[in-house]
């Protein structure tokens, strides 16, 4: 499916063109013409970016842009006809992602808005992956890698690597285990943590594991 840009522009004439062009660029578009009506569309819609003004009426666009930072890292690209270097740097302190003035060229925001999707993008892959020395988890598929060959774990032993991976250098107890990964309803043996902490030391056939005896298990922080 085609990406979601909403923009929020009060000048009716300037959204008709970015929006017709987008749309010929094949991304869908939502268009919002103040502050208010444009965050109510970002709740609706979930775009995948934000092209913003910032001289809008109600909300102005960096009040904007930091309510919706508040609550998520979508991309958000500020078009403005102010162009002074103070209202650029109050703009990427917002957490902009990038700030094009007007007059602009289209094809030109049309291009920037591209190469801010594929950082997205690619982050969002990366974001995927763990890699720790010699072993890389892929999180979407549940796989694990050992020298690139496949072990198999399972989904207990996946989701107690992921953790300790996810917080290197941080000792988890059995206890911490168990709520993080059972849940806080186990009500079993809390050794069970042990046999799984084996098996995937056995499974991987590398010990990254370490045990810190009487308080728990960890991985240290890759150097």
């Amino acid at each position: 499916m085609s990406k979601m840009i909403l923009i929020i522009e009060d000048e009716q004439a300037i959204q008709n063109v970015i929006k017709a062009f987008l749309e010929d660029a094949g991304y869908r578009v939502v268009a919002a013409d103040d502050g208010i009506d444009g965050l109510a569309k970002f709740h609706e819609c979930n775009p995948d970016l934000v092209l913003l003004d910032l001289l809008l009426p109600k909300v102005d666009g960096f009040a904007v842009c930091e309510l919706i930072r508040k609550e998520s890292k979508v991309p958000i690209i500020m078009l403005t006809a102010l162009d002074d270097d103070d209202s650029q740097m109050k703009g990427f302190d917002a957490l902009a992602d990038d700030y094009i003035t007007k007059p602009f060229s289209m094809p030109l925001v049309v291009r920037r808005i591209e190469a801010v999707l594929r950082r997205t993008d690619e982050q969002i892959q990366d974001a995927s992956v763990i890699q720790y020395k010699n072993v890389r988890l892929d999180i979407e598929s549940y796989a694990v890698y050992v020298d690139n060959e496949s072990i198999a774990l399972t989904t207990r032993e996946f989701d107690i690597l992921k953790l300790l991976l996810e917080n290197q250098g941080r000792v988890f107890s059995r206890d911490n285990l168990l709520n993080s990964i059972w849940g806080y309803d186990y009500f079993g043996d809390e050794k069970i943590v042990n046999t799984h902490i084996k098996n995937i030391r056995r499974k991987m056939g590398v010990d990254y594991i370490e045990t810190i005896r009487g308080v728990g298990y960890k991985i240290e922080k890759e150097n």
